[in-house]
């Protein structure tokens, strides 16, 4: 049996957890930098390192090419492919390969994205279909049990604070606006820097930090997170990896979502639809609070004139 370092070592790859001094793309990729914790050490059989490094060395072809093709190049079939993957602690290849691609896109830039999804017979043809991907991802990626554990925190929360930067933005406001219709003492953090800051120096146990974050992990939304979560507020992680010290170090509640679209900008398709299943549970868990807030609500809109009709 080899262990992943091991086998990324005798063929002159070093493991993503070595030391490395370059923050170059053509270097990072060419010592597996790039693949930061996404191949655990693991003991693998000879066929199995063979998948690993085909993976290490080619990260372009590991984020977008069939299983076929991969098993084509380690010279193994392809239930090898998916054993390698199972071993390295994923269900199968289309689970590996989505944390592939999440980490091969955070490396190349904004316009190097655009040349590896090329031109499109339909932009909104397109950008439609992949999100349908996307959605069928997400789906097959996260389980009942999981998005369950994440409402019951949020339907016992003494406060909930969301917080979304940048495109990010979208799925957060609608997550606090929508919960806050519902009667939840919850907000939104749409800001970085000391704004962020003060935001979360209030969190404690009893409450909820949710936090919505794909492709670049920003520091300071990780190092306030991680502050969050020592001063013993529950974290619910939104974003497009497993791994990674979001997903592995901070949060409690994990789930996953394709971000990938289909131009140079991420799309929150699957984490705006992850947040009404989030919403939708919340509702569930606390109907008579819910009615009674959305009857509030209504009414002042009314009193505010607010709609036409």
């Amino acid at each position: 049996m080899y262990i992943v370092a091991t086998a990324l070592a005798e063929r002159g790859v070093s493991h993503p957890g070595a030391s490395v001094s370059t923050a170059q793309n053509d270097e990072i990729f060419g010592n597996a930098q790039w693949l930061g914790d996404v191949l655990p050490d693991v003991p693998l059989s000879k066929a199995q390192s063979r998948v690993v490094d085909v993976i290490a060395r080619n990260p372009q072809l590991a984020s977008y090419a069939d299983i076929a093709e991969i098993a084509q190049r380690a010279d193994v079939n392809s239930s090898t492919v998916v054993r390698a993957a199972q071993t390295l602690g994923y269900r199968g290849w289309p689970d590996l390969q989505r944390e592939l691609r999440a980490r091969y896109l955070v490396l190349i830039s904004s316009e190097d994205t655009l040349v590896e999804h090329g031109e499109h017979r339909s932009p909104l043809h397109d950008a439609l279909t992949h999100d349908i991907d996307n959605l069928r991802q997400t789906l097959d990626t996260n389980t009942a049990a999981d998005a369950e554990a994440a409402i019951a925190a949020l339907a016992s929360a003494r406060s909930i604070l969301v917080v979304g930067v940048g495109s990010f933005a979208g799925p957060a406001s609608v997550m606090a606006h929508l919960g806050s219709t519902m009667g939840y003492p919850i907000s939104l953090e749409n800001r970085a820097g000391v704004h962020l800051a003060t935001a979360i120096n209030s969190l404690g146990p009893g409450d909820v930090l949710v936090v919505i974050n794909m492709w670049r992990s920003m520091k300071q939304l990780i190092a306030t997170t991680e502050a969050a979560r020592a001063a013993g507020a529950t974290i619910i992680a939104i974003t497009d990896m497993r791994r990674g010290r979001l997903a592995t170090t901070v949060a409690d509640h994990l789930l996953v979502v394709p971000s990938e679209g289909i131009s140079f900008f991420q799309s929150v398709t699957a984490a705006t639809s992850v947040v009404y299943g989030l919403l939708a549970g919340m509702q569930a868990a606390q109907p008579e609070r819910s009615r009674a807030a959305i009857r509030r609500t209504q009414q002042l809109w009314k009193d505010l004139d607010v709609y036409l009709d």
